[in-house]
């Protein structure tokens, strides 16, 4: 609101999450487009390099109609000390990249059914440590997302293997490959691998870049601000978007709570 305010702001980059619940979120966007400020949300694993290159994939057909994806998260979050002062926790500060990106991907969810359990590792009270969702897309896809962040003992000399993996299954193809994130913050590039009976022949392919997630990323989502302030146009991460993936998560803890699966519909009305 302090920014909305300021007569010399043009745009404004929110982190992700937008806001703790889809209410305020909603209140958020309401407030920007009201002043007439651009909202760009900083979700920013649209912008990592296997995601894009995914998406180019999926457009082009290479893959036929899509089936079943999967995103299988098996890594430590830093979680920042202020977190232990709510009650959200993983699903709505790590999950929130996956199901966001499933939406860029396959379009919105019709429903989504939500497990979790509280992880180990982490010292203060909460409920969704470990998280498991499936959604079901009104594209016909049928995607799950699983985010350990406990994935095993990890002290002394326990030797690690954290990682996350994704795998995209279509009746033409299969594409799949890794999130370099989990090695930050040395890095390593993301990697994407697909077979395609359209344009590969059921061969495998494995483009490559030197470019990571972190940080490289981050400058799309800035870029994507920027230009759209320039030509007054909606950015690619637009707040009123955002909203959809709000509510995803929203309808999540839902579902977390009642043990049911639930329509993002009904959180938005």
């Amino acid at each position: 609101r302090l920014a909305c305010a300021q007569p010399h702001i043009r745009g404004i980059l929110a982190q992700k999450p937008l806001a703790m619940d889809y209410a305020a979120a909603r209140a958020t966007v309401e407030a920007c487009e009201a002043a007439g400020k651009l909202l760009s949300v900083n979700q920013n694993m649209r912008f990592d390099q296997s995601m894009r290159v995914l998406k180019q994939i999926l457009e082009r057909g290479a893959l036929g109609v899509p089936v079943l994806a999967t995103i299988e998260m098996r890594a430590i979050p830093h979680w920042q000390p202020f977190l232990a002062d709510y009650d959200r926790l993983t699903l709505l500060n790590m999950s929130i990249h996956h199901l966001d990106a499933l939406r860029f991907l396959f379009g919105e969810a019709e429903t989504i059914f939500t497990a979790a359990r509280p992880d180990p590792r982490t010292e203060f009270a909460h409920q969704d440590g470990i998280v498991a969702s499936t959604i079901r897309f009104a594209s016909g896809v049928l995607a799950v997302s699983l985010e350990d962040v406990w994935s095993g003992p990890r002290s002394g000399d326990f030797d690690s293997d954290i990682y996350i993996k994704w795998r995209v299954e279509g009746t033409e193809g299969v594409a799949q490959g890794t999130i370099g994130w989990p090695d930050y913050p040395d890095g390593s590039p993301s990697t994407l691998r697909y077979a395609s009976t359209r344009d590969t022949g059921g061969k495998w392919v494995q483009p490559t870049w030197d470019t990571m997630w972190f940080p490289d990323a981050f400058a799309g989502v800035m870029e994507q601000l920027q230009f759209a302030v320039r030509e007054g146009d909606a950015p690619m991460l637009g707040g009123r978007d955002n909203l959809a993936t709000m509510a995803l998560i929203e309808a999540g803890y839902r579902s977390i709570a009642t043990g049911c699966a639930v329509r993002p519909s009904e959180i938005t009305g």
